[in-house]
């Protein structure tokens, strides 16, 4: 598959082959971000816990995926990229296989944790090595199909832990990953090109580590508790967590070595407009999804299944989206997309404000295809723009920083509607829809900023601007 090194535009049956293999890595990830979340019930009666001790089930798998991804740009430097994401799969499916052998929540938390540590990995590696392979020519349609998977994780996550838990016990929400694993990591040996290491001698950035993954972390921790009212160490844990990250920012541009995660990379037109984009739009799409399943079945008492299909509609929109992305995303300006997606998220979230009117749920179905549609017309072409005016040798970094801004701003975003969800229901008191209507309205904020970064984006298509380097 050496074609795929060489600028040709043709995408042929071999590239496709290593997209789909690379996908199930990312699939699997972000997947099991939201499988797990409607077996807290089960887990609860099963080991007999507080669902909120149980919670920490889903805390540490996101924790632990926060922590991972900055490393997942040194990582392919040094060793590979194929080396690299078949590692984190393997390390993915080990914990996979300790979940379901847990007998105490302790046990089962620590396989979370072991299990995050190798699904952080895997969607940026896949992606960095998808970039590599297919040449700046045909990322963006590939990147345009390839990223529609996190859009349908909120979607197919309510799905497949409903169907499971209807037929089988609660192992099976981690055994499922194995045989999906397992095919990945013989596909890949086999059909999955190896490009070779690009910075093999450029040392790990020990200090950065010790900074940015325990920070981020840290403030993870600390809005998680925030939304949960259950700790009163929860500012602390922000402050400090923002702090070691002002620290490792500090750092960055100070250092005379390569960070783990370059902040001047950002720094430079077009890229902190995509940058910032990429992070409001984390928090706008993350942050509805993590509102609606929980108004749907809290507030209207709807089975995690029955939520799940009545968000099916996202999904629709997320693929329908991706499919006409995949043929304008080279000709089309990345201003006209981007700002467009966003439009469609803005209107789509609009009839979520007005949930005290009890909206139909054939309202709430049409306004998810719209989100859908739109969500899937601002990610790939972030992506594409930056990929595209990278050197080839600075793709895992920069797909590792995409990927932490993206996972960051879900998870912030996340634990902000969650904050702010407490305080409307306090404020609001029995009428829960009115709560909840407030709340999408931040969320509606959360669109409109990433507006005003979207608006710096380029205004002529990528295929106007070769990648750094390679003028």
């Amino acid at each position: 598959m050496s074609g795929g090194y060489d600028g040709a535009t043709k995408i042929d049956a071999s590239l496709l082959r290593t997209a789909f293999i690379l996908v199930l890595g990312t699939f699997m990830a972000t997947l099991d971000g939201t499988i797990v979340t409607v077996g807290v019930d089960t887990l609860a009666e099963e080991f007999d816990a507080p669902v909120t001790e149980i919670h920490w089930v889903t805390t540490a798998y996101l924790l632990a995926v926060v922590a991972a991804v900055p490393a997942s740009g040194w990582l392919p430097d040094r060793f590979g990229g194929r080396r690299t994401w078949l590692a984190a799969v393997a390390v993915f499916l080990a914990g996979s296989a300790l979940c379901a052998l847990a007998w105490s929540v302790p046990s089962l938390v620590a396989a979370r944790v072991l299990q995050g540590l190798g699904g952080g990995l895997l969607p940026p590696t896949g992606q960095a090595l998808l970039a590599r392979v297919a040449g700046p020519h045909r990322t963006g349609r590939l990147i345009s199909v390839v990223g529609v998977v996190p859009l349908l994780s909120p979607v197919l996550g309510p799905l497949a832990g409903g169907s499971v838990l209807a037929v089988a016990d609660w192992r099976w929400l981690f055994l499922v990953n194995l045989p999906v694993g397992l095919a990945a990591l013989l596909l890949a040996r086999r059909h999955v090109p190896a490009p070779p290491p690009s910075a093999r001698g450029v040392p790990f950035d020990v200090r950065g580590a010790v900074l940015m993954s325990p920070g981020l972390a840290l403030l993870m921790f600390g809005l998680t508790m925030y939304g949960d009212r259950a700790s009163a160490s929860a500012p602390a844990a922000v402050l400090a967590g923002l702090a070691m990250l002002a620290g490792f920012a500090v750092h960055g541009l100070r250092t005379s070595g390569v960070p783990l995660i370059d902040p001047r990379m950002f720094a430079r037109p077009p890229l902190g407009a995509a940058a910032l984009a990429l992070l409001m739009l984390g928090a706008a799409v993350f942050g509805t999804m993590f509102l609606l399943p929980l108004y749907l079945q809290s507030g209207d008492g709807l089975s995690a299944f029955q939520t799940g299909l009545l968000l099916t509609p996202q999904g629709i929109g997320a693929v329908a989206g991706s499919l006409l992305v995949q043929r304008i995303i080279d000709a089309t300006p990345p201003r006209r997309l981007v700002l467009t997606g966003l439009a469609l998220v803005v209107l789509g979230t609009a009839p979520f404000t007005q949930l005290a009117d009890d909206p139909p749920y054939a309202v709430i179905a049409g306004a998810l295809l719209v989100r859908g549609l739109g969500a899937a017309m601002i990610g790939a072409p972030v992506m594409n723009l930056v990929y595209s005016r990278i050197d080839s040798a600075h793709l895992a970094r920069a797909s590792g920083a995409l990927n932490l801004l993206n996972t960051v701003g879900g998870t912030v975003g996340t634990a902000v509607v969650a904050v702010i969800l407490n305080s409307r229901l306090d404020a609001r008191g029995t009428d829960v829809p009115s709560a909840y209507a407030d709340t999408f309205w931040w969320v509606l904020a959360f669109g409109l900023l990433a507006t005003t970064a979207a608006a710096r984006l380029p205004g002529t298509p990528p295929a106007a601007h070769p990648p750094q380097g390679k003028r």
